[in-house]
């Protein structure tokens, strides 16, 4: 046993005993602790539920009834309608549903359940549109007046089982729980008590108190993961010295000249934004990030070839070889006749060649160095890293970011002039300072949502390109349902490529228990394997039917990295006019011809992935045409393909995904989207994050959470986050 009553097992708790804690266990439930700060998934609110005859036309109303009648059918060329009928004792009630079937489904005779919304009379009786609705289990059936929170339960415990488990642990162990908010604190953000939340949370006597309850929890959640954002955004800028590497009048006029065209103003913005930084001699951490085609690349270049000018080496890291190829490739184009001495790293180096990149990066006589993670090899050593770019930061997880800082322990140094030429190697900088750590600049052509900028990347001071550059074309974008609508479309896919137009088709994304139509039942699908017998499938079956005219190539994560260099670069000259893919396209991958794209079982691909897709089209002088094709017809799939639809807006999208999909993986560190805050919902609890975030910063910056009576608080976000994000130990 503990001293800490918090700390009691929960087989102790009274009602509970060795079996239950068992089947507790499975929902990360082992202490009095964890059964006090349990959240609740929704409460049931029994206090106003009304009879039929006490129901006003256009209030927000609740009635309880059991389901009796139940019926789906289509009332237009493109509506359908579903309807329940409940049985509420002294009248039936009508619960109908507009163009969404699978409502249907989730009812059977004899439920019952609470129907919330606005009642109007239709064909003389009450009727629910839309109506939320709770199913209620037999305790709650009895509990007439009272508002009953719901649990996530597991196979073998009943929801009235939790309940008086979760009411004994708050009897019993609610006088141990600390208060770590000062009250000052708490008054000025009307936050109650932590005992106080704790009991409205499990027992509330009102709507109101549960709210309150359920807010102070999430903001506690919110407020710490922000104090850790901000003290490591507060260790950067006070302990983190840096290079001053400056954009004088002449360095920038030179390096725009290698630019065959001129920045937008969002890019101007971008530069002036990242130069100040870069010339600040505090190591800058800042998110670049741009819808796809807004030229962020061109910026993340324009830094690069700054910190070159003042004598510093460079790093651009991209998630993939397709990606990082491709921004090589740019790379050489713009740099075609300047002396910036640069190179390719990639795990395809054969071992001599290796051998030579690092001995040139590790003896400083490499400027630019463009790579995957191979870049941040333990062998991988930079003479005077000046810069780190990182391109699309959501594939990498927060700890390689960090890796720069550690493999740059050679030191970087101030440049004690200005250099005649972007690269020159006879210019003497002096020794390098051992404590100077290189610039970061973080880059997403994966537009991100303000609650995600303010978690994943809340340490990061932000820039944002929100227009595209002149001259980019439309896409249309279509959704196909259907085999008559499909040969529609490939007619018109066949027509485009006559015209010398070229297209891609994206392969599925396959789910663990689902299987392509084309397939087999005995042939299994798994991971990448899946993906590229879906793709080889797909690509057999163009050959032979729809495209069986054309030159139809095939690339996939699961080929030999030389063959699918070899296809992109037939697809790229022409040579190959279509081109079956699975995702290995979804970034880096720039052919201004390709203007056509059909992603099959498109339903199954999030709004931001297709949104990437989609953005490998129309970068040329022609118009695009993008084909959703599938069969998928469920609420998550409709929502997401419809919110497509409706906007090229990359920005848009991400918003929408996010209220779709949910947030995923804060920090990129887990592979399942297991995040590090415990009872928030970046989705639902936005409005907190933004109070959570504001009341941090001020925290931090203004030096009150230096203060002894924020110490319990101070503990607390060190024991959830120091290890994770590197946090300092003290200051």
């Amino acid at each position: 046993m503990t001293d800490d009553p918090l700390d009691t097992p929960v087989q102790f708790v009274p009602g509970v005993g060795p079996q239950r804690a068992d089947l507790l266990v499975r929902l990360e439930i082992r202490t009095a602790r964890d059964l006090l700060r349990l959240m609740p998934r929704d409460v049931l609110d029994l206090s106003d539920v009304r009879a039929p005859r006490e129901l006003e036309a256009g209030a927000l109303q609740s009635v309880r009834g059991k389901v009796v009648d139940r019926d789906a059918r289509t009332i237009s060329k493109n509506r359908t309608l579903t309807a329940v009928l409940f049985d509420c004792g002294d009248d039936f009630v009508r619960g109908v549903w507009f163009n969404q079937p699978w409502m249907l489904r989730k009812f059977d005779d004899g439920q019952t359940v609470l129907l919330s919304g606005k009642p109007k009379r239709s064909q003389g009786r009450w009727e629910f549109a839309h109506p939320n609705v709770q199913w209620i289990d037999d305790e709650s059936a009895e509990s007439a007046g009272r508002i009953l929170p719901r649990y996530g339960l597991t196979e073998g415990l009943r929801m009235p089982e939790m309940r008086r488990i979760v009411r004994a642990a708050v009897e019993k162990y609610l006088h141990a729980l600390p208060e770590r908010l000062p009250e000052e604190f708490r008054e000025r953000h009307e936050l109650p008590g932590i005992r106080d939340a704790i009991r409205g949370l499990h027992l509330p006597r009102t709507l109101a108190e549960y709210e309150a309850a359920r807010r102070r929890l999430v903001f506690d959640d919110l407020l710490e993961f922000q104090l850790a954002l901000a003290m490591r955004r507060r260790a950067w800028k006070r302990d983190e010295r840096a290079a001053v590497l400056p954009a004088t009048t002449k360095i920038d006029a030179r390096i725009r000249r290698l630019f065959p065209f001129r920045f937008t103003a969002g890019q101007d913005r971008a530069v002036e934004e990242i130069a100040r930084d870069l010339a600040s001699g505090r190591a800058m951490h800042r998110l670049l990030q741009a819808d796809v085609g807004a030229g962020k690349t061109a910026i993340a270049l324009y830094a690069m070839l700054v910190a070159i000018a003042a004598g510093r080496q460079t790093v651009l890291m991209a998630p993939t070889e397709v990606l990082a190829s491709q921004h090589w490739r740019t790379i050489e184009q713009t740099l075609a006749h300047s002396r910036v001495r640069r190179l390719l790293l990639t795990g395809q180096l054969t071992q001599s060649r290796r051998r030579d990149a690092l001995e040139a990066i590790r003896e400083g006589t490499v400027d630019l160095v463009v790579g995957t993670q191979a870049v941040i090899q333990a062998d991988v050593r930079f003479d005077r890293l000046g810069l780190a770019v990182i391109d699309e930061q959501h594939k990498f997880g927060v700890r390689q970011r960090s890796r720069f800082t550690q493999a740059s322990d050679g030191g970087q140094w101030t440049a004690s002039g200005e250099s005649e030429s972007l690269s020159d190697p006879s210019t003497d900088h002096g020794p390098p300072p051992a404590s100077f750590s290189p610039h970061v600049l973080v880059m997403t052509a994966t537009p991100i949502p303000r609650s995600l900028c303010l978690t994943q990347f809340g340490d990061l001071d932000v820039t944002t390109i929100d227009e595209l550059p002149p001259g980019r074309q439309k896409v249309t974008t279509s959704r196909v349902v259907g085999s008559q609508s499909r040969a529609k479309v490939w007619e018109f896919i066949r027509k485009q490529l006559r015209a010398g137009r070229q297209a891609y088709v994206v392969a599925p994304h396959v789910g663990d228990d689902e299987a392509l139509p084309a397939l087999e039942a005995s042939e299994s699908l798994d991971g990448a394997s899946d993906l590229a017998m879906a793709a080889t499938r797909i690509h057999d079956e163009l050959r032979a039917g729809e495209l069986r005219d054309f030159r139809v190539g095939l690339v996939h994560g699961r080929m030999d990295r030389d063959e699918r260099a070899r296809i992109m670069e037939q697809f790229r000259s022409g040579d190959v006019h279509a081109l079956v893919a699975t995702t290995v396209i979804e970034v880096g991958v720039d052919v201004p011809n390709a203007t056509l794209m059909a992603i099959h079982h498109a339903g199954r691909f999030g709004l931001s992935q297709l949104h990437q897709l989609r953005g490998r089209i129309a970068r040329g002088r022609h118009p695009g045409y993008c084909f959703l094709l599938t069969d998928d017809q469920t609420e998550e799939a409709n929502r997401r393909l419809a919110a497509f639809e409706a906007t090229t807006d990359g920005f848009e999208i991400a918003e929408a995904d996010f209220r779709i999909r949910g947030p995923g993986d804060v920090l990129g560190t887990r592979q399942h989207g297991d995040m590090p805050l415990e009872v928030a919902d970046l989705v639902r609890d936005e409005k907190e994050l933004e109070q959570a975030r504001a009341a941090a910063m001020k925290l931090v910056d203004g030096g009150d959470f230096d203060e002894p009576e924020y110490a319990p608080l101070k503990i607390r976000v060190l024991e959830r986050f120091g290890e994770l994000m590197d946090l300092p130990k003290s200051g």
